[in-house]
């Protein structure tokens, strides 16, 4: 086997694959910080046991497990930094009061989430914390629209969901976990004939809910056919009426509603949302809240928060990676070397031809060039 050669679904980043990564992440990072939000920085890897605690078993299956050389504990490669920093905030950080944290960072993942898709995902999002109020979920819905169209996207679709619709239905009838599982797969895969002989045996009332779930779907205007087919049961109303909330808080995206959208249910507590663009297939942005993770640190939180994977993003966003740079001759000559570190610490970029390699660039375009004039050194334009 060659030793250049990569595990499948692993791959390098080009320079100007690269470099167009970067400057979309320190673009999304600064639109967190304006909004208020601070970058923590959690470990790639830490015990098992603490990665893992409150997650459910597909993040289990995703993560990468060694064996610590020191303590001869089981350690494990972060799937999800999610988790990492609701610890951070429970544990560590220990504020009474709202919390607004970001983060970007790689994950890695056992096995890819598609055909086509990266074991190594760089992933970014924003979590807040301590606010069990909408106006949480509608903060961090819009910080997630901006930063997408920040990254150059454009016709984002929001799809809301919400997980108490579905909790409340199973309330109703106790079921086991194999079969509720099996049930909330038809739901989401929309398996209409599964989900038939799935609920076969369950009262009439919560039978013809869930098989209504998966054509409740379309317009915001689709929560009023809901309340009209859905039995009238506090949780399902209040559900309905934050998900016709929230709907009308999203600028610069089209609405639509999916209530059987249920990936990330276990996970979730209440509103879950999720981003489309044309381009892509499945959603590029997922979030939603989930006040009870923090339970398991010690320390019950309201949150809500919201995750991209970069990479992809970056394949989608039309943004241009190539940097606009000034060209310099090598010479020994002192003005020539203060000009150059003049216009560097302005912010420049420039790029100073090697002896034998005048023309030797790529990622840059050289659109201006040093010139002199007398003893003096003068930025002009390239023809």
């Amino acid at each position: 086997m060659s030793t250049w050669l990569l595990p499948e679904n692993i791959a390098d980043l080009l320079p100007s694959e690269a470099r167009k990564l970067e400057e979309l992440r320190r673009r999304l990072l600064d639109r967190f910080r304006v909004y208020g939000y601070e970058l923590v920085m959690p470990p790639l890897l830490e015990y098992l046991e603490s990665l893992l605690t409150g997650a459910g078993q597909d993040l289990g299956l995703r993560t990468f497990k060694l064996v610590d050389q020191l303590s001869g504990r089981t350690m494990g490669l972060r799937a999800d930094m999610t988790p990492q920093v609701s610890r951070i905030d429970a544990h560590l950080l220990n504020r009474s009061g709202i919390t607004r944290l970001c983060y970007a960072g790689s994950v890695l993942h056992t096995r890819p989430a598609g055909l086509h898709a990266t074991r190594e995902p760089y992933q970014i999002g924003a979590e807040l914390y301590g606010h069990e109020g909408l106006e949480a979920d509608a903060e961090i819905q819009q910080l997630m629209l901006d930063s997408l169209a920040l990254a150059g996207l454009a016709r984002l679709r929001l799809d809301l969901c919400h997980a108490g619709v579905l909790q409340a239905l199973l309330a109703e009838v106790k079921l086991p976990a194999p079969l509720e599982g099996k049930i909330l797969s038809a739901l989401a895969s929309k398996n209409r004939s599964q989900l038939v002989l799935l609920t076969a045996a369950l009262p009439v009332l919560i039978r013809d809910a869930l098989l209504a779930l998966p054509q409740l779907y379309g317009a915001a205007s689709v929560l009023e056919v809901a309340r009209a087919r859905l039995p009238a049961l506090p949780a399902i109303t209040r559900a309905l009426d934050e998900l016709s909330f929230l709907a009308g808080q999203a600028m610069g995206a089209e609405v639509t509603v999916d209530l059987a959208d249920l990936r990330g249910y276990a996970y979730h507590s209440g509103v879950m949302f999720s981003v489309y663009v044309d381009q892509a297939s499945n959603a590029i942005a997922r979030g939603g809240r989930y006040d009870k993770v923090g339970a398991v640190y010690g320390r019950e939180r309201a949150a809500t928060g919201f995750s991209v994977d970069l990479r992809e993003l970056v394949t989608l966003s039309p943004l241009t990676a190539r940097s606009s740079a000034i060209f310099a001759p090598w010479r020994q000559d002192t003005a020539l070397r203060e000009k150059i570190a003049a216009l560097r610490e302005r912010g420049e970029i420039v790029i100073q031809a090697l002896p034998g390699h005048a023309e030797d660039l790529d990622e840059f375009a050289c659109d201006r060039i040093l010139v002199q004039h007398g003893d003096q050194w003068q930025v002009e334009a390239k023809e």
